[in-house]
């Protein structure tokens, strides 16, 4: 589980993120940037100008002058007064700026970051190093906008350091390396230990994923009765405890030994502070400065050293955010292998010779079994093909590949005689109504959660409506306290939850908002009893005239309305043809039928 520490120059090259950064910043919304950072240029001023007046106050009360004396006292307080309202002002008008532009970065990173995830291939969403990538990824959503305020503050603050610099340097400048000798040691220890932050932090990543994983599945209404039936819940509790307590202690040691380099070295940077306090009183007491030189060199040196603490300091915290930049960039430059061409080929409308698997084989990521051998087969335009084989054979991987959600690892899938890869997917989606057997419950209106199959058409009630006739959605439906404007869920106030069998006729509705010329049904019909499972199908079959279906389901009564069955064994087609044409061949269509067959007598 550990992990590499990085070097400090690693964390120098990591800085080099910092300007692709801002470019997302300035594009979030350049006015508000803009005038962030003008407001930062005039604050910058502001420290050495406030210590000139202070130093103009304290010798006019030392050294009076004959005449105007208190005159001009009032006035350079006035001006004092004068900055230092201003001085508030900008503060918080700054704060009020990195706010707004900090939760407008985060909207847009986290839109742009669903936005990307959208673009990219199902099997990397089924890789556990895609997941960590996604997860550190969304992190930066939040937690990166503080970086932008360090920026700001890191230019307002050079600025200022250089104005002080140049008083202290015309002073003395053996001064400087002074400070540099009170501030250098404590940057170097946290810039250390920031590393070390960093790195503990990467290594946890799977189990802080795992973390997530038992806290919500540990106190969930989707888990509660298996929870409660298995007694489950001291399973769940020392497996959270056991992982929370191991990031907790090596966090505590990391802790501590931070903690006590870190007095250590505050202890060296007070001890160079005040050597630098003594060197100034003795030159007042000597008469090479007087007091309100003192009182002004004294206060540049402690601003200096604590402006050059903190820059420092944020310079580490900069180059730790940067480290989690590269975190968030890494996500960004995925990039999906399943895309659409500079010049694609039209979706056939009407499709005419339908689609031909062509030996197609199929590996998933990271494994050496194939899921679909030497497949090979036509299913024909406005064909009804049924799949059958037991769980794990291949069928909903051969719809995925048909679907375009998977390519083949080796072989081709043809569409009217073309490469289905000659096709943009998108738009091959469009034309693909899927019903998946692991469908989604959204936690959204029964409207919406129908209009989910077309999105576009979520204000288009009547096609709603009609599609809910049409998937049996309708008799759930009308039941609800606020029809189709009900909640559906319990995860919102007011939600009202549905059983499996409602559920899947909502998500039956969903395929028969498009326009499509392929559907596919995954299993989508599993919690419904045999008859109204038969019932759907029966007006699937009508509603899908015209058009190429594709069907899976364990009901034998189901598949053999189906034009042709196609029976899928360790991911081999084992035979194709008619109910009638398999039984006449007694194979291993005509045994799972007989061993259904035998179930129901």
């Amino acid at each position: 589980m550990g992990q590499k520490p990085m070097s400090l120059k690693d964390r120098f090259k990591a800085l080099k993120n910092l300007p692709r950064f801002f470019v997302m910043v300035w594009k979030t919304n350049p006015r508000i940037a803009f005038l962030n950072l003008m407001l930062r240029l005039l604050r910058s001023a502001l420290p050495i100008s406030t210590l000139y007046i202070g130093k103009l106050i304290i010798n006019a009360v030392v050294h009076p002058r004959p005449v105007g004396n208190l005159h001009f006292i009032f006035v350079v307080v006035a001006i004092g007064f004068a900055l230092a309202i201003i001085s508030d002002l900008l503060n918080r008008a700054n704060g009020l700026l990195d706010s707004m532009l900090g939760d407008l970065f985060s909207n847009k990173s986290s839109i742009d970051l669903m936005a990307h995830a959208g673009t990219l291939d199902l099997d990397q969403f089924e890789n556990a190093d895609f997941y960590d990538k996604l997860e550190k990824a969304r992190r930066q959503t939040v937690n990166r906008t503080q970086l932008m305020s360090q920026v700001f503050s890191q230019i307002q603050d050079i600025i200022t350091m250089a104005s002080l610099a140049a008083g202290l340097i015309i002073f003395n400048p053996w001064l400087i390396l002074l400070l540099l000798f009170a501030v250098i040691p404590a940057f170097l220890g946290e810039s250390h230990f920031n590393e070390r932050s960093y790195s503990l932090s990467n290594s946890f990543t799977p189990e802080r994923r795992e973390l997530d994983y038992l806290r919500y599945t540990g106190a969930s209404d989707e888990t509660a009765k298996e929870i409660k039936i298995f007694g489950l819940s001291g399973f769940f509790i020392d497996r959270f405890k056991y992982l929370s307590d191991k990031f907790y202690l090596a966090n505590l040691k990391l802790s501590f030994k931070r903690a006590s380099w870190g007095s250590f070295f505050s202890a060296i940077g007070t001890i160079g502070y005040y050597l630098a306090y003594v060197y100034i009183i003795i030159k007042t007491v000597d008469k090479t400065i007087d007091v309100g030189q003192m009182t002004f060199y004294s206060g540049a040196f402690a601003q200096l050293k604590g402006l050059l603490e903190g820059v420092l300091n944020r310079f580490s915290g900069m180059a730790d955010s940067s480290l989690y930049l590269q975190d968030f960039f890494d996500f960004f430059d995925l990039k999906p292998l399943i895309h659409a061409n500079e010049i694609t080929r039209p979706f056939p409308n009407p499709i005419k010779e339908g689609f031909v698997f062509d030996n197609v084989g199929f590996k998933y990521q990271n494994s050496d079994k194939w899921a679909l051998r030497n497949l090979s087969f036509h299913l024909r335009a406005g064909e009804k093909l049924a799949l059958v084989g037991e769980n794990g054979a291949g069928k909903t991987t051969m719809v995925k590949l048909l679907s375009r959600l998977y390519d083949p690892t080796e072989g081709r899938i043809l569409l009217d005689g073309y490469d289905l890869r000659e096709y943009d997917p998108a738009e091959l989606r469009k034309k693909t109504g899927v019903i998946f057997q692991d469908f989604v419950k959204f936690q959204l209106t029964a409207s919406n959660n129908i209009a989910v199959g077309q999105i576009e058409e979520k204000e288009n009630r009547p096609k709603i409506e009609d599609s809910a006739l049409q998937s049996l959605a309708n008799t759930v439906i009308d039941k609800l306290p606020q029809g189709y404007d009900q909640m559906i869920g319990r995860r919102f106030a007011n939600g009202v939850d549905l059983s499996g069998g409602e559920w899947q006729k909502i998500a039956l509705g969903r395929a028969y908002m498009r326009d499509a010329q392929l559907l596919i049904l995954d299993e989508p019909t599993a919690a419904l009893d045999a008859r109204a499972e038969h019932d759907v199908f029966l007006r699937f079959a009508e509603l899908t005239k015209g058009k190429t279906a594709v069907l899976i389901s364990h009901r034998f009564s189901t598949v053999r309305m189906a034009d042709r069955i196609l029976v899928i064994e360790n991911g081999k087609m084992q035979e194709i043809g008619s109910h009638e044409e398999l039984l006449a061949q007694n194979g291993r269509y005509a045994e799972l039928f007989s061993l259904q067959a035998e179930g129901y007598k």
